[in-house]
């Protein structure tokens, strides 16, 4: 929590960081302090008292809130690889091209596209009545989890959420492998070597997130449910919700000389703000 805040603080706040790849960051720190104020607190509360009771009401919402930010965090991921691409590929057209207004334009599309989704998978999750075993086998209302507790046959409503997750998941990761694939051909194509090791070193990091997220979504909603189990599943589950929304702020700031001079600048400010009220 304190490092997305602390990126989304200089992200919006630090002069220096106003390029487009900045104003994603921040936006995708915001979506990572989403996933961990939706599963994290539920799960630390059920881990420190015996009862580990959640309402329905509460499942549900937790449920769409994990659809809504995951849809618009794998959306926004694909347009910052979009973003890298203009910034590598077309550098003199890239303040044209990328100009605030259709950065604002992008990050509008993801959310609007989250909520959207979000609202299709709830209505999928929740169609049939309940009236199994209500013991969920995770930390938290995970969608595939949940219509299996549900009476009738759930093979309809998990055949949806495995063609949206082929949508939801398949047409960002084209944008993407599509980006890097012209990123690749340009840095191939020149000749100074310091170039190639600062181009590399600039879409590294995404591409560590890229791969993290994807992986263990894909593995959580797009594999069949006879190859799975509560223990296959939590692990990814972990991964994609809290472990991921974690390690995004390190691999972001560690890697770029940028981000680590405005928290220096950011934790001086505050520092010298402090002194100045004792």
């Amino acid at each position: 929590m304190a490092m997305n805040s602390l990126i989304i603080f200089i992200t919006w706040t630090d002069p220096r960081l106003s390029s487009p790849m900045y104003f994603f960051l921040g936006h995708l720190s915001f979506l990572d302090v989403c996933f961990i104020t939706t599963t994290i607190p539920q799960m630390l509360a059920h881990l420190i008292v015996k009862n580990h009771i959640v309402s329905f009401v509460s499942c549900m919402t937790q449920m769409y809130l994990v659809f809504c930010v995951g849809v618009a965090e794998c959306i926004l991921l694909a347009f910052m690889a979009y973003d890298r691409y203009v910034a590598i590929c077309h550098p003199l057209s890239y303040a044209h091209i990328m100009s605030r207004q259709v950065c604002v334009s992008l990050v509008s599309i993801a959310w609007f596209f989250g909520l959207i989704n979000g609202i299709m998978l709830e209505y999928m999750s929740f169609r049939n009545p309940f009236c199994r075993d209500n013991h969920i086998e995770n930390f938290f209302c995970e969608a595939p989890i949940v219509i299996a507790l549900s009476c009738g046959d759930p093979q309809f409503s998990l055949r949806v959420i495995f063609a949206d997750a082929i949508v939801v998941l398949l047409s960002p990761m084209a944008l993407i492998v599509i980006s890097y694939a012209r990123i690749l051909a340009s840095i191939l194509g020149r000749n100074s070597s310091s170039g190639r090791g600062k181009t590399f070193s600039t879409c590294a990091s995404h591409l560590t997130v890229v791969i993290f997220l994807y992986t263990s979504a894909m593995f959580s909603y797009m594999n069949p449910r006879s190859t799975h189990g509560p223990d296959k599943d939590k692990p990814f589950s972990l991964l994609y919700t809290i472990i991921i929304p974690m390690c995004n702020p390190i691999i972001y700031s560690f890697r770029n000389k940028e981000m680590k001079g405005a928290m220096v600048r950011a934790l001086g400010r505050s520092s010298l703000s402090q002194a100045e009220s004792v």
